[in-house]
């Protein structure tokens, strides 16, 4: 029989090869998962694991609302087929956490791998590499964290953050009193199971990532191997910014989470698009922040690297432009050497094209491509919403006149 939770040993916890870096192989879930057939040692049974974890949450909800009359109506003005909010949350939002797993485990492994396939790290620090490894895989396997997260669901996010901002209207789940909301049977299931089934998976994934970024922050602290002159214009590290590919089903998610509780307002509390410019600016701030925050840490090896770069790039191309010179300008050129095919010239643009490299050097491994995409994600699904405030024809009309 396997044990709950795989404990490494004494050399592993100091000694870890970057193939064993994983944000989502461990912790008392996915051992669990493991126990009970929902999922394999690399994340298998992914459609398994999402009908399961989805209808646990979701599928009592409805028996309930059918048993208490409320699922198409019956005195309340938010029958639980209805709520855009409750099917969008545990239907897609949910299942894209599941999905996210899975996708962060297969592409944030081979980024962690190239800082060693590259060059990055020198040998004589490749031991300070693997701890920073070692320390990542203990965090994540951590028992103690996981239990805390579960009292911080109970204790804040349903307590305080969902009865702050459930629908202040008669409901499937909940009729507005004096008290407050006085829960239905089905209401019981969703704030004391569903919700916290979700809010769990949601906030391990900021403990997740708050891994990756104290991951990132110790290997930025190694003097690594940074050449200016690379055609990324970050000295190498460009392969960091597809890691952020990676978080796009995360960015999905709370796109979805957002568009699904501005559906519930606009439509049943006469509410309008346009009066949630804020929330939605904020959404696509955070997720930028949430996912690209993190490459940040390697800016003052970029900053250094780009100084020095530029004073040693800067100094062999001041000794070549002044040989260059006085062969072929102040002193008489030698006869057996015509101008023209001079590799002399090719060799002057290729030095100003790696000069021009160095200057262009960025900060972080960020492109603008992955800001614009990560914003596109998380505000697709708030598309349909537009349907609100203009009809279809004339949506169509002005996305056609800004493509065409």
């Amino acid at each position: 029989m396997k044990p709950l939770l795989d404990k490494p040993t004494l050399s592993e916890n100091f000694t870890r090869e970057p193939a064993d870096f994983s944000l989502v192989l461990g912790g008392p879930l996915y051992q669990l998962f493991r126990r009970a057939h929902l999922s394999g040692d690399t994340l298998e049974l992914l459609r398994k694991r999402i009908l399961i974890i989805a209808l646990l949450a979701w599928l009592p909800l409805l028996l309930l609302s059918t048993y208490e009359g409320r699922l198409l109506g019956s005195g309340v003005s938010v029958p639980f087929l209805l709520d855009f909010e409750v099917h969008i949350r545990f239907l897609l939002a949910l299942p894209l956490l599941i999905i996210a797993e899975l996708i962060v485990h297969q592409r944030i492994r081979p980024v962690v791998t190239q800082f060693i396939e590259r060059k990055m790290i020198a040998p004589d620090a490749r031991a300070r590499f693997d701890a920073a490894i070692g320390s990542a895989v203990r965090l994540r396997n951590s028992v103690l964290a996981e239990v805390l997260l579960i009292a911080f669901v109970y204790g804040f996010g349903v307590l305080v953050v969902w009865r702050n901002f459930a629908l202040d209207a008669a409901s499937w789940y909940a009729l507005p009193s004096d008290s407050g909301l006085e829960l239905s049977l089905a209401g019981m299931w969703y704030g004391y199971v569903s919700l916290p089934i979700f809010q769990f998976l949601l906030i391990r994934w900021y403990w997740r990532i708050f891994i990756w970024v104290r991951f990132l922050w110790q290997v930025s602290r190694i003097k690594m191997s940074l050449v200016p002159t690379h055609p990324d214009r970050v000295g190498g590290l460009g392969f960091l910014a597809n890691s952020a590919y990676a978080f796009m089903p995360l960015a999905l998610a709370h796109g979805a989470l957002l568009a699904g509780m501005l559906a519930n307002r606009i439509i049943y509390l006469g509410a309008t698009l346009p009066e949630f410019k804020a929330e939605i600016a904020m959404l696509v701030m955070f997720i930028e922040c949430l996912v690209l925050a993190p490459l940040l840490v390697f800016t003052t090896q970029l900053a250094l690297a780009k100084r020095v770069g530029l004073r040693e790039y800067g100094m062999l191309a001041m000794n070549y432009v002044r040989a260059f010179d006085s062969k072929w300008l102040r002193d008489a050129p030698p006869p057996d050497a015509p101008l023209l095919g001079s590799g002399d010239i090719q060799s002057l643009a290729d030095l100003g094209n790696s000069f021009a490299v160095v200057q262009e050097m960025r900060l972080a491994p960020i492109t603008k491509d992955v800001i614009l995409r990560l914003a596109i994600v998380t505000l697709l699904p708030l598309a349909p919403l537009l349907l609100t405030i203009m009809p279809l024809e004339e949506l169509l009309k002005k996305l056609l006149g800004i493509v065409f």
